[in-house]
């Protein structure tokens, strides 16, 4: 699947001094602790420790940001009249804010970030798109934002959707391809009788047409990488162009294939490349995943 992307001041220390002496007294008075008194220095306040819902390589999203994000999840689910338990949506929803970390944290090691300004640029078309700044604001508390959790999660989708791009931009526009058209039959019976009518000389074509009329066998050009059934698609590269395979069990039935033509370098089609592309990106997650330090909380 390539895939679109979705979406938070400082006191002045010399003012403070100001006020605070300006409580002491007058002009010229000065309040000193009695010599024998030394004073007690206040103990430093240690940050509390923001619970993660999910942490991948140090870095990690808030517990309250993973949930609203459930939310919303489950409320596009319910709007799209399907149901999904709290378990599957809590996975689909783990398992996209790794991913988008994974794609988040190469972009950085890359050298892209997300600096203010184009971040802010991002907010801006986001608000003339649905309607002015009021109008984003309406829709980020209707959807369980903050400004700042929705600038922090839109931050993140850009650096994803860069890292995306370039995952992308490393499928080459044209690869090794064949021409191929199929007989597929439902039993194996009627497989073994049309491998046996090509054994005694019909031409493919002709029979071909006459098992599917319509299409007349044609799965047209493919690369590798391509087929969803990886032993038909090995088998028909390993053919030569005129040359027909043996019968190939699959979980659609049972496949004769012909190999029409083939192309050492023939230009992707689009769905092709889509579908390149798609797979690269999920083998790039694969590797990251398994190169990387993941902790879901419980």
């Amino acid at each position: 699947m390539a895939r679109p992307a979705n979406p938070h001041i400082l006191a002045s220390l010399s003012l403070f001094l100001i006020l605070a002496l300006s409580a002491c007294g007058g002009p010229g008075s000065v309040n000193l602790l009695p010599a024998t008194l030394t004073p007690t220095p206040s103990p430093t306040p240690t940050a509390t420790p923001i619970p993660l819902a999910v942490s991948v390589n140090g870095e990690g999203i808030p517990v309250p940001e993973f949930e609203s994000e459930l939310a919303r999840y489950q409320q596009a689910q319910t709007t799209l009249g399907k149901t999904a338990s709290l378990e599957e949506a809590t996975k689909a929803v783990s398992d996209e804010f790794i991913d988008i970390l994974l794609l988040a944290q190469a972009a950085a090691a890359k050298g892209y970030l997300v600096d203010d300004a184009a971040l802010q640029g991002r907010v801006d078309s986001l608000a003339a798109k649905t309607g002015g700044p009021a109008a984003l604001a309406a829709w980020q508390t209707a959807h369980g934002y903050t400004d700042a959790t929705f600038r922090s999660d839109l931050r993140r989708q850009m650096a994803a959707a860069y890292m995306r791009d370039q995952v992308a931009a490393s499928i080459p526009g044209t690869a090794e391809q064949v021409h191929v058209k199929q007989i597929l039959l439902y039993n194996s019976e009627a497989a073994q009788q049309a491998l046996g009518y090509l054994k005694a000389g019909w031409k493919f074509d002709d029979l071909a047409a006459q098992y599917d009329p319509l299409a007349k066998g044609e799965l047209g050009w493919f690369p590798r990488g391509y087929l969803s059934d990886q032993a038909v698609e090995a088998a028909a590269f390993a053919l030569q162009a005129g040359q027909y395979s043996d019968i190939i069990q699959t979980q659609a039935g049972y496949d004769i294939l012909y190999v029409v033509a083939r192309d050492p370098a023939r230009s992707l089609s689009p769905d092709a490349l889509l579908t390149l592309q798609e797979r690269a990106l999920k083998d790039w997650l694969t590797q990251r995943r398994n190169e990387s330090t993941i902790l879901i909380a419980p």
